[in-house]
């Protein structure tokens, strides 16, 4: 596989490479990469074959829109040919309290924004960044259509968000005629399973695709933390790293750090390769503050994992999930059907999933 192994996005007519370039990484230099290290990144990633850049209105507080519109500035003719995501949601403005969600003045307000400091007339794919308790369903999704129609965006989708708030937007939408919505970002990684329940499901049964964040666990899984390195000096993540450092993460480290020795690759790709191969997945996201974790993390396209291999690991982090899918868990397919086969799937089949 390679990142042109192009894949459409959930229902959109959208074709994204297997891997997405996060660009929450891009800001000033004070935190992640300075404007000329974003462009080698950027560089590296587009010559490479890809061509699906994620970003947010909030990240750095805004300096990672305008990294990506300079460098759009810079390479005009490159803009046209990249799927470009941003989201709204997160407030610049902590003050008013419609700075930021998803009611229509919000949405318009930052909208505009960031098509300013992009440096672009037209978003291809917008997300809501988390769930907004505060707005009413059909004041989003009207907005959101409205917005499709006059061209300003090109596909709607939804990050941080219940799934059964999905399930409620997608048959409105559908029942309305209003633009559906596309696709789902969620936090997923070896480390990160309980979307396999709910989130997972929704996909699945509207077709929505599936775009993973921090599929790393924030770095615990990139092969810089073993059971001897448990803090890495000058990393901003090992805050986040410190409480996953458990023993059944070392464990999983050991077999990651095996199977990556057995493919002769890295811990990171290994992990990166488990998450790109559930069957859910459209494209993961991938974030990087210089071109050496770039490289590492590419590397993982070339990673096919053996079904044997993903079971292994997956043995490993078998998720916990809540009512009712624990409960639909422990009864198994044979409270159902017994011993028998339905459309290709036993109930034995199903206790191993």
């Amino acid at each position: 596989m390679s990142l042109t192994a192009y894949r459409t996005l959930g229902t959109s007519g959208l074709r994204v490479s297997p891997l997405a370039l996060g660009a929450m990484t891009f800001d000033d230099g004070s935190w992640g990469s300075a404007p000329e290290e974003s462009f080698e990144i950027l560089d590296r990633y587009l010559d490479a074959g890809g061509n699906f850049i994620d970003t947010a209105n909030q990240y750095n507080g805004g300096k990672s829109e305008e990294t990506l519109g300079r460098y759009f500035d810079k390479h005009p003719g490159r803009r046209d040919r990249i799927v470009l995501a941003t989201k709204f949601g997160g407030t610049l403005y902590p003050a008013d309290p419609n700075g930021g969600g998803a009611g229509r003045k919000a949405i318009h307000t930052q909208l505009d924004e960031s098509l300013r400091r992009l440096n672009t007339d037209y978003i291809d794919l917008y997300w809501m960044h988390q769930w907004d308790r505060h707005t009413p369903i059909e004041e989003t999704l009207t907005t959101l259509n409205d917005l499709v129609r006059t061209g300003k965006i090109r596909a709607v989708g939804v990050s941080n968000t219940p799934a059964w708030w999905v399930g409620q937007a997608v048959g409105i939408a559908r029942t309305r005629g209003w633009e559906n919505i596309a696709a789902l970002q969620i936090e997923y990684s070896l480390l990160t399973r309980t979307p396999e329940g709910e989130q997972f499901g929704a996909a699945r049964a509207f077709g929505l695709g599936v775009t993973p964040w921090s599929p790393l666990a924030s770095g615990v899984l990139s092969g810089k933390y073993s059971r001897t390195v448990r803090a890495v000096p000058g990393s901003s993540r090992s805050g986040y790293a410190a409480p996953q450092l458990t023993e059944s993460t070392f464990v999983l480290l050991d077999d990651l750090a095996e199977l990556a020795a057995d493919h002769e690759t890295s811990v990171a790709a290994v992990a990166l390769a488990w998450v790109r191969q559930r069957p859910e997945i459209t494209s993961t996201l991938i974030g990087a503050r210089t071109i050496a974790q770039l490289d590492d993390n590419l590397a993982s396209v070339e990673v096919t994992l053996a079904q044997d291999q993903i079971d292994r690991l997956s043995a490993l982090t078998e998720p916990q999930l809540e009512y009712p899918m624990n409960v639909i868990r422990s009864f198994g397919l044979g409270f159902q059907q017994g011993d028998t086969t339905i459309n290709g799937v036993s109930s034995a089949a199903f206790a191993r999933a």
